[in-house]
């Protein structure tokens, strides 16, 4: 049996909360970039009914600071980076994840990503094959 068509399955926001960005230590260290990251994130989720959100220790990711995954049973799933813990961040990673939940597979055209994400995409990964 193949995979049937089905959009606004929930999508998953990954967020690292360990992340550091390398002038972290000039802020406020009572948080990690990543914790303040998901927080932003957090705060707006509530605007996303198909967007769950959870954190996660190290992505290993470190060169590149303020990892999230998004992820989805069936679908296409990415890696995204070097974000900062502001508004405009957070906003356009549940903008982006908002379209990833509404896709068949998980892509969506580039002429339709946020701009604020576009620069961010570290990696992507096919779905997991279904053993039949």
């Amino acid at each position: 049996m193949l995979f049937e068509k089905e959009t606004h399955m929930t999508t998953w926001i990954t967020i690292c909360d360990t992340c550091k960005r390398d002038d972290w230590h000039h802020g406020d260290i009572t948080h990690t970039d990543g914790e303040l990251l998901a927080s932003k994130v957090e705060a707006e989720l509530s605007k996303y009914p198909s967007i769950k959100v959870r954190r996660h220790s190290c992505l290993m990711g470190c060169s590149h600071s303020c990892n999230i995954a998004i992820q989805a049973e069936h679908k296409t799933c990415y890696t995204l980076g070097n974000f900062v813990a502001s508004e405009k961040d957070a906003k356009a990673i549940l903008e982006y994840a908002e379209l990833h939940s509404d896709s068949e597979k998980g892509v969506v055209p580039y002429r339709e990503w946020p701009t604020d994400i576009k620069g961010h995409f570290i990696t992507r990964h096919p779905p997991i094959p279904k053993i039949t």
